[in-house]
């Protein structure tokens, strides 16, 4: 009887010290994910407070106007940001509204009609694509698009689009082959893998017996993808558009290959033109004073306007999972 009673005394001791043990690991756990959570943020916020100082001349020096002024010269110490946003809001808008159908396109291919045999080669290409470095695309661009573009599609484009009225204030030459357009297909390219790849993921993911069911009664593969795949994976599919439109915002170095760099603002979309990103690039390496604080200026631009394409993001998120 004293046996057992000791015995259970050593359990409890035992157990007492396992969940101290266990306590003590479970904190030091939560303090290091704390600290990794917190230390993203404290990033951001250092990236902006650097931002914000940078671009600090530029704002005394021309007010809010920066933000709508229409001229860039560096010998005349003038700087506006229009050029290069609307630039940037419209080569991602072309890129967009020509990537989202063709990667859910594919995707809905991949999930539904595809033979088993080419599901996985056409699934590992895509995934390949999503890992060429940007320059390579940049490259490509160059010496295969462009040639292409000012040869064959812009001649094509001026004469038929070009000559409708009011669309065709769109299609005006000048037409070197670099310009908005082409920069927004090189774009489209290189964000087509990640939408891709997220929607196939998420398609995946619709239980097999919604699939059988729709089919059961009748419905054809449009109609299933219209109304079982979509709407049930929707929250997933605005993530991944949202991602691709990221990636489009922010990309650097394709597009200054084919955009052509000029800060001036037209209608024409064949035309050169430039987006923030560019127009850094360009000119970081010999800026200084007030130029080197108006890019840093633009470079702000450029984090607010993905900060507000995340919210933009979380809210349509939110409106999905309401519904």
């Amino acid at each position: 009887m004293a046996d057992a009673i000791e015995t259970a005394g050593f359990q409890a001791v035992d157990t007492s010290a396992s969940t101290r043990k266990f306590r003590i690991q479970d904190r030091i756990f939560y303090f290091m994910t704390l600290g990794s959570a917190s230390l993203v943020v404290l990033l951001l916020l250092a990236i902006l407070v650097v931002l914000v100082i940078e671009a600090l001349p530029t704002f005394q020096t021309f007010g809010f106007s920066f933000l709508w002024g229409t001229k860039w010269s560096a010998p005349a110490d003038i700087f506006g940001a229009v050029p290069a946003l609307v630039g940037t809001l419209v080569s991602s808008l072309i890129a967009m509204l020509i990537a989202v159908p063709l990667g859910i396109g594919i995707a809905i291919f991949l999930t539904e009609l595809c033979p088993g045999n080419l599901r996985r080669p056409i699934s590992t290409a895509i995934e390949l694509l999503a890992g060429v470095p940007s320059i390579i695309y940049g490259i490509v661009g160059l010496f295969i698009l462009v040639p292409l573009m000012q040869t064959y599609v812009l001649p094509f484009l001026m004469m038929t689009i070009g000559q409708v009225p009011l669309i065709g204030l769109l299609f005006q030459p000048p037409a070197p082959g670099v310009g908005l357009l082409t920069a927004s297909l090189v774009l489209s390219i290189m964000i087509l893998p990640f939408i891709t790849a997220i929607s196939r993921d998420v398609f995946s993911t619709v239980p097999p017996m919604l699939r059988e069911s729709a089919y059961g009664t009748g419905m054809t593969t449009w109609e299933v993808a219209r109304y079982i795949l979509i709407p049930y994976t929707r929250r997933g599919l605005v993530g991944g558009i949202m991602l691709g439109l990221g990636r489009a915002l922010g990309e650097t170095m394709a597009v200054t290959f084919v955009i052509g760099s000029v800060s001036r603002l037209q209608a024409s979309i064949i035309s050169p033109s430039t987006t923030i990103s560019a127009q850094i690039a360009n000119n970081f390496g010999d800026a200084d004073g007030l130029q080197l604080s108006s890019l840093m200026a633009l470079g702000l631009l450029l984090f607010v306007l993905s900060f507000c394409v995340l919210a933009v993001a979380r809210w349509m998120i939110g409106r999905v999972d309401s519904l």
